[in-house]
């Protein structure tokens, strides 16, 4: 999928979908397109919602991965390399989510219940209780020793978000989660 730049925000949330819960196995829930209302009343659509054992959402923001640069080409602000408009955007658009969720409270938490009314096990309810996002977005593979320090920076200076993973970040990340797991099946088997 990487190959095609063509695909749209929405096929990526599809694929994203099938398996972000072995990356995060936390999550029992994650619900696409999550309405949420802002302080205008507007609805607004969370690219997926979820939700841990216990109820608690937390947000995962999706951007294609075709975004060419997440980072300033050069370091060329006092030698740092910064966030370019995509990153710094969806970040932005991340700590809304956080800031409607959280104004909106109790009436919050119960429209999503009964958004998701017929799809939550009995018992389950989703509590609106310090969100976290996490953002997936852009390409790593072509930066230098440099920029993954700055963007090492960058995600942990945002400690309200989880992670800001680029594609390449979640492609290692699936990887080494398979390595661990052959690993794991090879030591049970019988000698």
């Amino acid at each position: 999928m990487l190959a095609n730049e063509s695909l749209y925000e929405s096929n990526w949330e599809n694929e994203i979908l099938k398996f972000i819960q072995v990356l995060y196995p936390q999550y029992v829930l994650c619900k696409k397109q999550a309405r949420v209302k802002d302080t205008e009343g507007k609805i607004r659509k969370i690219d997926l919602l979820l939700g841990n054992s216990e109820g608690n959402v937390d947000i995962l923001e999706i951007k294609r991965p075709s975004i060419p640069h997440i980072l300033t080409k050069t370091n060329s602000y006092r030698d740092n390399y910064v966030p370019l408009r995509e990153l710094s955007g969806s970040i932005m658009q991340c700590e809304k989510y956080i800031y409607y969720l959280l104004k909106g409270g109790q009436t919050a938490e119960t429209a999503l219940n009964k958004q998701y009314s017929k799809e939550l096990p009995t018992g389950y309810q989703l509590h609106i209780i310090n969100p976290k996002a996490i953002i997936i977005i852009g390409r790593s593979n072509n930066f230098t020793k440099q920029e993954i320090k700055d963007f090492e920076i960058i995600r942990r200076k945002y400690k309200n978000i989880i992670d800001i993973i680029t594609y390449d970040d979640l492609i290692n990340r699936f990887e080494t989660a398979i390595k661990f797991y052959e690993l794991n099946k090879l030591k049970e088997q019988p000698q």
